[in-house]
This record gives C-alpha cells, sequence and structure tokens, in this order.
C-alpha cells in the first residue's frame, strides 16, 4: 500500500497533493498499528519505505467503525438540529458542542462502493449480512479497546483523541484490523491543556486533525454537494496543511519529523526486497 500525498473531504479528492501527507499518515499508522498488536491481529507486516506499507490482503467488512469520545463534527451537526439518535444510538440531551459523551459511543457508517458513506445502526449491519451478529461483536469488542488504547497513548503527548474509525477485515474466518489508525485523516484530537477553561467560556477547541480542512472548504461553500465546486487552493494554503499534518506526527509520537523523498527507483527496490524476505 503506497499512500499518496493527495487529500480527500466530503468523499472528494481535492485537486492538489500536501507535501510529506503520505509519510505522515503512513508512520503514524505503523506506529499505533505496532502499538495496539496486543490487542488484535492486524495487517501490517512491514514499512519498507517512508509512505509505503506492506501487510495482509483481507476480505474487508464494508463498515467502518466509528467511535466518538466527544459529542463534535458530523455528531455535533446532528445533535445540533435537534436529533436525539445517531445510528441507532440514543444522544443525551443538555450536551454543547465538544463535551465527553458519559461513555464512548460507537456511531458505524457504510463503506460505499461509490457515492457517499452513510450512517448504519448495529442491528442494519446484522440485518443486511454485512457481518454476523458474532462478527459485530468481536469488532465493537476491538474498536473500544484500541480506542481506549489510542486515548492513553494520546495523554501521555497532551492530547484527547476525540474520535476516530477503525475498519476490519477477515482471513480464514479470524478477524483482523485493517488500514490505518490514529492518523489525522482517520481521527481528531484536542489539545488537554486548557480543554475545560475553554469549554466553560463556549470558545472552540484547539485540535489537531483534518477537520480545519472541511471547516475551510464549508466556508468556501463546498460539502461534495452536487453542483458544488471545490475552491481553488494556493500553494500558502497547501503548505499550511503540510505543517498542520507534521504537527500531529510530531505531537502524537513525540519525535520529529524527519522528511525523506526517496525515487521511485529506490522505492521500488526496497519494496522489492522487502517481499523477497517475507515470502
Amino acid at each position: 500500500m503506497v499512500a499518496s500525498d493527495r487529500i480527500s473531504a466530503f468523499d472528494v479528492i481535492l485537486p492538489k497533493p500536501i507535501p510529506y501527507k503520505g509519510q505522515v499518515l503512513n508512520q503514524i499508522a505503523a506506529f499505533m498499528l505496532k502499538a495496539t498488536r496486543d490487542i488484535c491481529p492486524n495487517w501490517l507486516l512491514d514499512t519498507p519505505a517512508p509512505n509505503v506499507s506492506i501487510g495482509k490482503k483481507c476480505i474487508p467488512y464494508r463498515v467502518e467503525m466509528v467511535v466518538r469520545g466527544n459529542l463534535t463534527g458530523h455528531a455535533w451537526r446532528t445533535y445540533s438540529s435537534g436529533k436525539r439518535e445517531l445510528c441507532g444510538v440514543p444522544l443525551p440531551d443538555g450536551m454543547k458542542e465538544n463535551d465527553f459523551f458519559p461513555e464512548p459511543i460507537i456511531t458505524p457508517s457504510t463503506k460505499a462502493e461509490v457515492g457517499h458513506d452513510e450512517d448504519i445502526s448495529k442491528q442494519e449491519i446484522i440485518y443486511r449480512g454485512i457481518a454476523s451478529e458474532e462478527e459485530y461483536s468481536l469488532m465493537e469488542k476491538y474498536t473500544l479497546a484500541l480506542f481506549d488504547r489510542g486515548k492513553s497513548i494520546a495523554a501521555k503527548q497532551g492530547l484527547i483523541l476525540v474520535d476516530t474509525k477503525y475498519e476490519f477485515g477477515h482471513i480464514d474466518g479470524k478477524i483482523y484490523l485493517m488500514d490505518e489508525i490514529h492518523t489525522p485523516d482517520s481521527s481528531r484530537y484536542f489539545y488537554a491543556e486548557g480543554f475545560e477553561e475553554r469549554q466553560a467560556r463556549g470558545e472552540k477547541q484547539k485540535q489537531l486533525s483534518k477537520e480545519f480542512v472541511r471547516e475551510w472548504l464549508i466556508a468556501n461553500n463546498f460539502m461534495g454537494k452536487e453542483g458544488q465546486h471545490v475552491p481553488p487552493m494556493d500553494d500558502e494554503w497547501i503548505q499550511t496543511i503540510s505543517q498542520r499534518y507534521i504537527e500531529l506526527y510530531e505531537k502524537v509520537i513525540g519525535e520529529t519529523f524527519h522528511p525523506q523523498t526517496l525515487s521511485d527507483g529506490e522505492t521500488y527496490q526496497r519494496i522489492l526486497f522487502s517481499l523477497s524476505n517475507l515470502v
């Protein structure tokens, strides 16, 4: 799997790449997958190049296990519209944006072949045969345990893991964790310092995620709907996005980011060498 520098929002790939985004995502995901191997098996076998991972090919469950610790993003937009249920999960009254839920909630979404992903309930997943009740229960168990581990890792770095998503697949009846985890493309982080004070004052939380990209698009009248056009992205804005990704890497991993640029030939040779050792 090669992580490109392209970026998407509202299920639309934006027109310009973001420097080092692929490396950031690949290296954060590798770090997190290695840090959670004791919770459940995962697909990763090797990372031979900065933006390349080699792993097991799984048959995917066509659902994303979205887990939320705070009322923000899509959940807040649903809540502020007056609804008190999301994906079959009841939402408490009297909450403010970014408040913690009493306990983390799982709000799955479909993994659409084309078009937009859609919210779906546990009951509908089982009814449609996307996963059996036994399979869903195990994915649910893994999801909550992974989220708890992710929150612990984030807390050590002064961050709150607000929400994230996990994808699972299976090989010969065994369930594996797939794809990237705890990256800015799959997760949202708040800074822990000053969180309570900002909540009390009703201020926006300082966060590390790509939500700022979605907010910029919304402010420029784009949400991926028919007839809407992606606003122009100038070089300054692209560099800002790149720096935000690097900031998240350094904050989550706790190490300095070292940009690496390999030629296609060197990347290819590293992949071949890794595969020869894995066979």
